[in-house]
């Protein structure tokens, strides 16, 4: 039951969808409430937040057929509703947000207008696209296992995963509950700031120490190189300190990346397995390759990742500490071109996760900040902080890119 009255929902099937980021059945308008902090903000949910007497798609027709309409609403979309922000539709997903490249063999790829011969990244695809458009002011992803930070760096704007557990996933479909977290992208700074204001509790953190996980920063292309060490530079002059360079010893972030591939698999197969089995259901190739995956994954070799995925999530948070904050890459690459091959796109993939992976096996923030690579592609730089630290980690984010600017 939602816990205050929605506005009128109005349908809007003359929305100005010039780059295929809103679901056909995504197409209306509920506005805020008037005089909120949010007021005169537009925002888009990504197709996985229910919406009472809506249908949430999942980015899969047979997961549209075969659930009704939701009966509640998302309390994270009624927070913004509540704060003044009106919603003018429901983005594209990729297929139950089983991918960070951001197409769907069903609906297609979304147009990234910073790059339109590129990919806009996934799973939060229509989310980031529609930012990057400025089709609304911010928009509501999901991320997994990269799938807000992915498209943040491929589109230009900001984006966080937050902290795992902080922001409510109740009225949303998921992918794998063990890592989901609810996350939003905006195009500007500022508005970023104000939803994290109303969305996030505001805990105090002195930050202390930059850190510069130089194993983490191999993982990338060299078109990061510069801006990650130059955002490290400038955040040890703000705080004042510098820190360690090392996280893991060799070959260490692959293995922590199939720990990840590992126990996301298991979890999702388990919260899906029984709408699978009963409706088998239509995915695209390279979706589908990935539940036979999560179906052959053992129960032993799931309880084997989830004790590697514990002694992870020690040392990494020994290693922040409650002071400390990282600076890395978001992504591993430039977002891939649209007509890249399978064998590229896996290649870039597996190379994303071994850096995106960190903050999902250890459920921390981090925000990717937007940079423009020497040749001018969108790329993101990211802070990962403790947990918790998600409000102030933004604020630190900005004061740092306003600094190395």
């Amino acid at each position: 039951m939602n816990s205050f009255p929605l506005p009128a929902i109005v349908d809007a099937f003359d929305l100005d969808d010039r780059i295929g980021a809103f679901v056909p059945h995504g197409r209306f308008r509920i506005d805020g409430v008037a005089g909120g902090p949010l007021a005169g903000l537009r925002f888009a949910a990504k197709d996985l937040f229910d919406i009472a007497g809506r249908p949430t798609g999942a980015g899969n027709p047979d997961w549209l057929r075969t659930h009704a309409p939701a009966s509640a609403t998302s309390p994270v979309v009624e927070t913004l509703l509540s704060a003044g922000a009106t919603l003018v539709g429901k983005t594209l997903t990729d297929e139950l947000a089983y991918s960070i490249h951001g197409d769907n063999h069903h609906y297609g790829t979304p147009i990234n207008s910073a790059a339109p011969q590129r990919v806009p990244g996934g799973s939060s695809s229509g989310s980031a696209a529609a930012v990057a458009a400025g089709l609304c002011d911010f928009a509501l992803g999901t991320d997994t296992g990269g799938s807000t930070r992915v498209p943040a760096s491929y589109c230009g704007i900001w984006g966080l995963r937050t902290t795992h557990g902080l922001l409510s996933c109740a009225a949303m479909a998921p992918l794998s509950p063990a890592f989901d977290t609810v996350t939003w992208l905006a195009s500007e700074a500022p508005v970023f700031e104000r939803v994290g204001q109303v969305l996030l509790p505001d805990q105090a953190f002195d930050f202390k120490r930059a850190l510069l996980p130089l194993d983490v920063l191999a993982q990338a292309d060299q078109v990061f190189h510069a801006p990650v060490t130059g955002f490290h530079a400038a955040l040890r002059h703000l705080l004042g300190d510098g820190g360690k360079t090392g996280l893991t010893s060799e070959g260490e972030l692959e293995q922590w990346r199939q720990t990840y591939i590992t126990a996301s698999a298991h979890d999702a197969w388990q919260t899906h397995r029984h709408w699978i089995e009963r409706e088998r259901p239509q995915f695209g190739p390279a979706v589908q390759g990935r539940w036979d995956m999560a179906r052959a994954t053992s129960e032993a070799a799931a309880a084997d990742a989830r004790q590697r995925q514990a002694a992870v999530r020690d040392r990494v948070r020994d290693w922040l500490g409650v002071d400390g904050v990282a600076v890395m890459p978001s992504a591993a690459s430039v977002a891939p071109r649209r007509d890249a091959s399978a064998q590229e796109i896996d290649q870039v993939r597996a190379r994303t996760f071994r850096i995106t992976s960190i903050a999902g096996l250890c459920g921390l923030p981090q925000v990717s900040i937007a940079v423009k690579s020497g040749d001018g592609l969108p790329i993101g730089v990211s802070l990962l902080g403790p947990a918790g630290s998600d409000l102030a980690l933004i604020r630190l984010a900005i004061r740092l890119a306003q600094s190395a600017t």
